[in-house]
Formats: C-alpha cells, structure tokens, sequence
C-alpha cells in the first residue's frame, strides 16, 4: 500500500495534468511544464511514472477501478438475479456516470483534440465490455467472439452518444435512449442466445 505523501503527490500530478488539459492538448504538454505547474520535482515525477503517458494510463486505472466500484453497487441494487441484459445495461450505465461525473478529464478524450487520450480511452472501455462479454459467456451463448461483439457494442455506442451530443439532445434523454437501444440490441438475440 502506498504511503499517503505518494499519493498525495501522484493525486497533484494527475489533477495538474487534467487542468493543463483545459489550456492545452495533451500531445504539447512536457513533463517538465507539467512539473512547474504541480510544484514538483522531475526527479519525485520519474519516481512515479516513466512519462506523462503512464500519468495518463494511471488517470484511467483510477477511472476504471471507480467505474468497477459503480457497477458492482449497481449489479447489488437491480440486479441479483444475474441478468445478462441487466449487466450490459449496468456496465454502460456505469461507463456513462463514470464519464460525466469526470467530465473535466473526460471532454479531453477526442480523438481531434487528442488522439493519444482518445485511443486509450476507446481501448479501455473495449477492454472492459470485452471482458465482460467474456465473463457473461458462461450464461449465454455468443454469436460472435467476445472481441467483436465488444467491438460493435462500443463503437456503436459511442457514435450513438457523439451524434446525440451534436444533435444537442438533452443528456437525461440521451441516456436513457442510449440504455432502451442496448436493451432491444441485447433482448433481439441478434448477438447472443440464452
């Protein structure tokens, strides 16, 4: 377990991180600059992260392991009989609050903006429907491998969400129309059977 000076400094390092985000894209910020702003040494940087893409890749595990934390009181709360419909809906309703409650990292993950974060943001929500996928094939039968499904579910998704947003629908409605589409997708046994 890390001592609390560590995380201290590595919660700073990611909080400078996020707000230089607001003046700049990530491509143009230097560990050095990064290092100014946060009042901390290059050394105590390079003790913690190799460079600002591990910083980025440790932003995204505290994301995930708080995103982790969301479904599973969701999968308690409306889910104990382990529907498979039900765990996709709780995986992207998590990924949905996780996102918007972080808005101020989150808006800096387009791929025009900033490809590098776009990209891994993309790779870890796939990651984590893939695994998922994975996980609830032991219920359900697959039509097609984790990785595609995973794959058609998120790109889809998130074009779903992008057009939403230019069409300025309204985000409680954007919502719930994004979870009614995942469950029609999921309810039609086009990409599983139970």
């Amino acid at each position: 377990m890390e001592d609390r000076r560590i995380k201290k400094t590595k919660r700073n390092l990611k909080r400078t991180l996020i707000d230089m985000l607001q003046d700049m894209p990530f491509e143009r910020i230097s560990v050095t600059e990064l290092c100014t702003r946060a009042d901390t040494s290059r050394i105590t940087f390079y003790t913690h992260y190799s460079d600002k893409y591990a910083l980025a890749d440790d932003i995204f595990m505290d994301m995930i392991e708080a995103g982790t934390k969301i479904y599973e009181g969701m999968q308690i709360e409306n889910n104990q009989q382990m529907d498979p419909v039900v765990s996709y809906c709780n995986v992207l309703d998590s990924i949905l609050i996780l996102f918007y409650d972080n808005l101020d990292f989150f808006r800096h993950t387009a791929p025009d903006e900033n490809p590098h974060l776009a990209f891994s943001f993309y790779n870890y929500v796939l990651q984590t429907v893939e695994m998922h996928t994975a996980k609830e094939s032991r219920v359900m039968k697959l039509k097609y491998s984790p990785q595609r499904i995973a794959g058609f579910l998120c790109y889809g998704m998130v074009g779903f969400i992008n057009e939403g947003h230019s069409e300025n629908v309204p985000l409680k409605k954007l919502y719930e129309d994004a979870r009614q589409l995942l469950m029609d997708l999921l309810k039609s046994d086009i990409l599983i059977s139970f």
